[in-house]
């Protein structure tokens, strides 16, 4: 985003992204989606962030259920 641009618009965007996050089951919350796109705006591959998320739900998924009750 620009340096014009204003925080009321930064959180505009964001809520509008997070809806769309939302509708599309992503199970981002806000302040990940955040991060993420700060990465991608500092130039890294979004397919490559996609990636690098699914990987740590499946191991997240994975230790989950090597917990002991």
């Amino acid at each position: 985003m620009s340096s014009q641009t204003t925080s009321a618009e930064v959180k505009d965007t964001l809520s509008v992204l997070h809806e769309m996050s939302t509708i599309l089951d992503t199970g981002l919350d806000k302040e990940t989606l955040s991060i993420l796109i700060s990465l991608t705006e500092k130039g890294i591959n979004p397919e490559a962030l996609a990636t690098v998320v699914e990987e740590l739900r499946r191991e997240a998924l994975a230790n989950k259920g090597k917990e002991k009750p």
